[in-house]
């Protein structure tokens, strides 16, 4: 069970990010703040790989072409879903963004049980499916007209994209042929980062050079971003070392509540009474999770 606390981890860092991000995105623009998280991130994903060399007694693992294959898809696809995000959050408050956001666990559930070979049993497919549940209660509002759905289907893609990532990070991980859980991971967050730094940055040195020499401009929100970005990452691919990635996107399920929390004491956006009846339901149904696997 120590994917538990790991994950519960990465979601009150990624909460922050997440919040960090939307704040530089009214600064720099999408472009810009989407690269944060990936660049100014890297240097502490080094930094926490040779912490964990440092203190323990293996070496970083050679990856196969198999295990960067997947690691690669997981990057390209986390990339797009963090544009996709920022572009939803201009429309949506950040509670609500999160929200649709985390439409995942049930795509990331049966993807994973098909390519990964991840366990799927009904009373898991069932907590998922109650705590997805609660999220669409808290967002899709009776008789919304489907004009006012835009945000909500880029808020879905980037679901799909993040639920993408997760599986191909967990792939990455689990593909490498040696070494211990935590210097798997991390050796895996160094790698991700490292392709996803290389190709945005390269597309926006040619393409958006403002926005990168504008997140430089804003040097310490963005490294603010970029450690809370490799924080939530350290920890999100240890869950994945640990545990199914469907687990591990179930328990994050929580990090509605968080965000809600968020929105309501920082940016002062009000909560419904639909939307808390959504957040009860998210928590029962992570609550049966976390019973089944105790």
């Amino acid at each position: 069970m120590l994917w538990v606390p790991v994950t519960l981890l990465a979601t009150l860092a990624q909460t922050g990010r997440n919040a960090a991000q939307a704040g530089l995105t009214r600064q720099i623009g999408t472009a810009g703040a989407t690269q944060v998280r990936f660049l100014f991130g890297l240097p502490f994903a080094v930094l926490f790989l040779a912490l964990v060399v440092g203190f323990g007694a293996e070496m970083p693992p050679l990856p196969g072409l198999r295990s960067l294959a997947f690691t690669l898809i997981g990057a390209l696809a986390q990339i797009g879903a963090t544009a996709l995000m920022l572009v939803t959050m201009k429309s949506q408050s950040f509670a609500v963004t999160t929200a649709w956001l985390k439409t995942e666990p049930v795509l990331v559930a049966l993807i994973a049980w098909a390519v990964l070979g991840d366990p799927l049993t009904l009373p898991a497919l069932a907590a998922i499916l109650v705590a997805t549940a609660g999220v669409l209660v808290m967002t899709v509002r009776p008789g919304a007209r489907l004009t006012a759905l835009g945000p909500a289907m880029s808020g879905l893609a980037a679901a799909g994209l993040f639920g993408l990532s997760a599986i191909g990070f967990r792939g990455g991980i689990t593909s490498l042929d040696h070494g211990g859980q935590l210097i798997r991971a991390t050796s895996t967050l160094v790698i991700s980062l490292a392709m996803q730094s290389a190709l945005l940055g390269l597309w926006m040195a040619v393409y958006a050079r403002p926005a990168l020499r504008a997140s430089f401009g804003v040097w310490r929100q963005s490294l603010l971003a970029g450690f809370l970005g490799a924080f939530a990452s350290q920890f999100w691919f240890l869950g994945f070392a640990l545990t199914s990635a469907a687990n591990v996107r179930t328990l994050a399920l929580i990090e509605v509540v968080l965000a809600q929390g968020v929105s309501t004491l920082i940016f002062g956006q009000k909560t419904s009474a639909r939307q808390l009846a959504g957040m009860a339901l998210i928590v029962a149904g992570v609550a049966g999770l976390l019973r089944f696997h105790s």
